[in-house]
């Protein structure tokens, strides 16, 4: 039985929304549940749900980090904190995959600390998969690492190369590095000297770099590039997407009869594929353990989902093909 631990502090709708959500995944799936934080409030919602209390536990913490405080900081001065906390369990070996919606950068360095990096790895990075008309594509990094260097890129390409072999189920992906024309002469130092890496390496199927435009254009499966460029990238693809679905909506409001009922269905339906909620989390990819970081505005369908990421991604053996590929 795979063993969970959730923060359940972390996120705009803690603890509420995500003791709801993680205990819900008891229902999909065998495991044992670790509801991290301030035990009166994970046990007063859960006490509500009558949920199974043979495989969940509530650790207690008497801290917890804010979404808008310094990751370093926080981690440094709050020591028993439900993030720090749950990333000492899993270095202790006492749990199998760790989840929050917390802050991002506090959980990916706590993560790091406590967990360590798998051997060849020098800096883990979040990998997010996002949908497209021609089908999926993961973009990594999303928010770990903002001062990345070409070799940071390089391991990036590795790592998320083989997340969308064995996870998102995309053979041989194509990989794309992120820059600002698709000439090798074009970007910063950094994205000239990844790029030369990349070529180097005939293992990745290397299709040079891509732009912002080619990314719904499917000229790639996989989009390379720094935490600070994909954490705006990311952001702006959800608000985008969402902005554009409030609009459709509004105008569909006053369509009436069939018409207007079935555009609205196939709107819907176009949604769910398009939100984050149904994909959960994104894991941080190199990290010794599994990582599943969530939106911070993740409800309990999406720590519901995330859950169940977690462990899915803990029984595919994932690391395992990382430290083949790097290690040595």
């Amino acid at each position: 039985m795979v063993r969970i631990a959730v923060d359940a502090m972390g996120g705009d709708n803690a603890p509420g929304a995500v003791v709801r959500g993680a205990v819900q995944a008891l229902a999909d799936i065998d495991c044992h549940l670790t509801l991290i934080g301030d035990e009166a409030l994970i046990r007063a919602e859960f006490d509500s749900l009558n949920g199974n209390a043979e495989r969940v536990e509530v650790v207690h913490t008497s801290e917890s980090i804010g979404m808008d405080e310094s990751p370093v900081e926080a981690l440094r001065q709050k020591q028993d904190a439900s993030l720090m906390r749950m990333a000492k369990l899993a270095a202790a070996g006492e749990v199998d995959v760790v989840i929050s919606a917390g802050n991002t950068g506090a959980c990916a360095a706590a993560c790091q600390l406590k967990m360590k990096p798998l051997e060849g790895v020098s800096r883990p990075g979040i990998a997010v998969t996002i949908p497209s008309y021609g089908g999926p594509f993961v973009l990594c990094d999303v928010g770990a690492n903002i001062q990345a260097k070409p070799r940071h890129l390089y391991e990036y390409a590795v790592m998320a190369t083989l997340y969308a072999e064995k996870v998102v189920g995309i053979e041989n992906p194509r990989v794309g590095l992120m820059s600002i024309g698709e000439e090798s002469r074009k970007g910063t130092d950094l994205v000239k000297q990844t790029h030369e890496l990349l070529a180097g390496d005939s293992e990745i199927n290397f299709t040079g770099n891509v732009e912002g435009e080619d990314l719904f254009q499917n000229r790639c499966d996989v989009a390379i590039c720094d935490g600070f460029v994909g954490n705006i990238a990311l952001k702006f693809m959800e608000s985008l997407a969402e902005g554009l679905f409030n609009t459709i909506a509004r105008e569909l409001q006053s369509e009436q009869g069939e018409t207007g009922d079935s555009v609205k269905a196939a709107l819907d339906r176009v949604w769910a594929q398009h939100n984050y909620s149904e994909y959960g989390g994104a894991p941080l990819l190199g990290v010794d353990g599994v990582c599943i970081i969530c939106h911070g505005r993740s409800d309990e369908r999406a720590i519901r989902n995330a859950v169940r990421t977690g462990e899915m991604f803990h029984r595919t053996g994932f690391n395992d093909a990382i430290r083949s590929r790097l290690a040595g």
